[in-house]
């Protein structure tokens, strides 16, 4: 019975005209976002490859060097692109693509496509994200909102139950019919991603993650499903078409568009962050004058310079075995680390509380955990760009303590001249980042998984109760 039912709302959702037309509205741009995505994540990749390369040749080009020059002529760390990124850019725009690693300071990210967008901008990317998060719910209550509504409005809802159909039989074979059509907008859809997906791996020498991908069907399966069995709990119970329209549409604009920008807007009253201008002039601080500013940077130096003679039994910083100047440069990057890691450190956790605000709100709204799960598995959330800073730091921290030990075996004190060999430059190795496993990321996302599996069941729990008690 349920697949005679599914048949049936199958044929007729396909004979009418208002789902065609929507559907190749929205089944085009899922595709197009898909195809735009993938050029575009491509595009980025091979700039950030040859990027890369260039800058790498250009430090190991470097020749006969003053170390300390070098320190500061310093290489550029790109973000790899993540194979799932042309499905989700998620924070990509604003958290910028290139970081400079250089002596004595961590620098920003640079090269925000966000500065350079205009007004328009505002309303949203076109990305398969946006499509599948905003776009295809609004179809899918377009598609139910008569379901039942319609149907007890024409006098054959009457009809059928009165012929021994089960309200529940009825409502799963609607669900069944709706799935079906739903899936030759998405069958296409995954099949592309796929393939896109693997093109991805090969050329960027990551291998295809079928993990990640798959989670990333689920959720959006899981998210889609919710809109369905909203969308018949409602017409099973309003009072006519035009009002189970009404709510459907309110629910939508509650749960895509308001209540992420409330929540957004509230995450950052309660969790405030300083300006550049701010937090900059905050680390230069610190760093002149000390975290408790009672440890300026010329008392250290001279209590530097006493721990140094104490430990080599010397009375003068000319007879130390090694080179004071390569222990003052590289104490001076240690303090400053020490700051770079506090003010960073609650710069990032101020970020992370601000989206543990947006996860709770996702009890309110759907999209909210949807969209958390597909910037993650995309790897193109906060908590990934987060990850990558670290590591580039790591890498500068490198650097500047290999330069700076160079400094310290090599040179004479007080000697300005020296310079040292191109072979110190290949003792830098090229950096390399490894994305974070699967497994931590659905850790990280355990939160907002569990919210978008919640509205599943709830969602189905209320199309049960609805049609159990279904207007006739």
């Amino acid at each position: 019975m349920i697949y005679k039912i599914a048949h049936k709302e199958f044929i007729e959702t396909l004979r009418d005209r208002r789902f065609f037309v929507a559907a190749l509205i929205v089944g085009g741009l899922l595709l197009v976002s898909l195809a735009l995505g993938w050029q575009h994540s491509r595009q980025i990749e091979r700039q950030h490859e040859a990027a890369a390369e260039m800058t790498r040749k250009q430090w190991l080009s470097q020749g006969e060097k003053a170390p300390h020059s070098a320190a500061h002529y310093g290489v550029y760390a790109f973000k790899p692109q993540m194979p799932l990124a042309f499905v989700d850019r998620g924070v990509e725009a604003y958290t910028g693509v290139a970081v400079w690693l250089e002596a004595h300071k961590q620098n920003d990210f640079r090269y925000r496509s966000a500065a350079d967008q205009t007004a328009l901008a505002r309303f949203g990317e076109l990305t398969a994200a946006t499509v599948l998060q905003i776009l295809l719910p609004l179809l899918i209550i377009l598609l139910a909102f008569n379901a039942f509504a319609g149907e007890r409005e024409s006098g054959t809802l009457r009809q059928v139950l009165s012929l021994g159909v089960s309200a529940k039989n009825l409502a799963f074979g609607k669900v069944l019919g709706l799935t079906g059509v739903l899936a030759l907008l998405l069958v296409p859809a995954v099949l592309i991603g796929a393939v896109a997906l693997m093109l991805n791996g090969d050329e960027a020498g990551e291998p295809f993650n079928a993990a990640r991908f798959a989670l990333l069907v689920i959720g959006y399966l899981l998210y889609l499903s919710v809109f369905v069995f909203v969308s018949l709990a409602v017409s099973a119970r309003a009072s006519s078409s035009r009002f189970a329209l009404l709510v459907l549409l309110g629910f939508w604009i509650t749960s895509c568009l308001i209540v992420p920008r409330a929540a957004t807007d509230i995450a950052r009253r309660i969790y405030p962050t300083a300006s550049a201008l701010e937090f900059a002039a905050q680390m230069e601080n610190d760093i002149k004058n000390g975290t408790d500013g009672h440890n300026p940077s010329d008392k250290r130096l001279a209590d530097l310079k006493n721990e140094a003679m104490q430990q080599y039994g010397v009375s003068r910083l000319e007879d130390l075995p090694v080179n004071f100047d390569g222990i003052a440069l590289q104490a001076g990057e240690d303090f400053g680390n020490q700051v770079f890691d506090e003010h960073y450190g609650n710069l990032w956790n101020q970020f992370e509380r601000q989206d543990k605000v947006r996860q709770l709100a996702a009890v309110l709204a759907p999209q909210l955990a949807a969209s958390s799960l597909s910037r993650g598995l995309a790897g193109t959330d906060f908590a990934q760009h987060r990850d990558f800073a670290i590591a580039a730091e790591n890498h500068r921290r490198l650097l500047i303590r290999t330069i700076n030990e160079d400094t310290m075996k090599n040179a004479r004190y007080g000697d300005t001249k020296y310079v040292a060999s191109a072979n110190l430059w290949e003792k830098v190795p090229e950096f390399q980042y490894a994305a974070p496993e699967t497994a931590a990321i659905l850790k990280k996302q355990s939160g907002g998984i569990l919210v978008l599996f919640g509205w599943f069941v709830v969602s189905i729990l209320l199309m049960i109760w609805a049609t159990a008690r279904m207007r006739v």
